[in-house]
């Protein structure tokens, strides 16, 4: 697959990416503490629970991601 995604996009698409993943991971597991794999509509549950948290966590980790990015520069030693 040839590269399609601008350089300038590259943050968007990394929070993008990795809040894609984490709330699915994380929602998964609350999903299964909470109702147990073997719930009636387990899937129902849990992918109600991830689009609402992803709705959530992509929009904050643009806003976040900056200030994070001055924390570390901040408090991270050069090599």
């Amino acid at each position: 697959m040839a590269p399609f995604i601008p350089k300038r996009l590259e943050p968007v698409a990394f929070g993008l990416f990795l809040t894609f993943f984490m709330t699915f991971i994380i929602t998964g597991i609350s999903t299964v503490l909470v109702a147990g794999v073997d719930a009636p509509g387990f899937a129902a549950l849990w992918f109600r629970a991830w689009m609402s948290s992803w709705a959530v966590a992509f929009p904050a980790v643009l806003v976040v991601a900056p200030f994070v990015r001055r924390i570390l520069r901040v408090i991270v030693r050069p090599a």
